[in-house]
């Protein structure tokens, strides 16, 4: 196998695992969608352009990569929706975690992952 072929592989492969999570996000509110999702697209547009195509093309994922890519924004209601789930989610760590330093840092993350969401410009 090729370096420039092994490289490739390696972006198809960040590229569908990256969309696998930011799927298992939509249902599972731990895990935001958006970042996951332009990951996905980002890695797709170098190792395998049918699924970027497919991203672009798809209702749900195709307008926020289209703002992504065009002045680096996410919707307000993106946005909005990205800090009700993790909200819930940080409630739901904190009555089920069995150990204090648990819920401490997923709602770090939560809040690094929430700070730069709002620190995007709106489209």
């Amino acid at each position: 196998m090729q370096a420039g072929s092994r490289v490739r592989w390696l972006w198809w492969l960040l590229a569908y695992t990256t969309l696998a999570i930011g799927m298992i996000g939509i249902v599972l509110p731990v895990l935001p969608t958006v970042p996951f999702i332009l990951l996905a697209a980002f890695a797709a547009a170098r190792g395998s352009e049918r699924l970027h195509r497919q991203l672009l093309d798809d209702p749900r994922t195709g307008p926020m990569i289209e703002d992504w890519n065009r002045n680096r924004s996410i919707a307000r209601r993106a946005k909005v929706i990205a800090t009700v789930t993790m909200v819930v989610s940080a409630v739901v760590v904190v009555l089920v975690a069995p150990a204090l330093w648990i819920p401490l840092v997923v709602i770090a993350i939560m809040l690094t992952v929430g700070t730069w969401i709002w620190l995007r410009p709106e489209s």
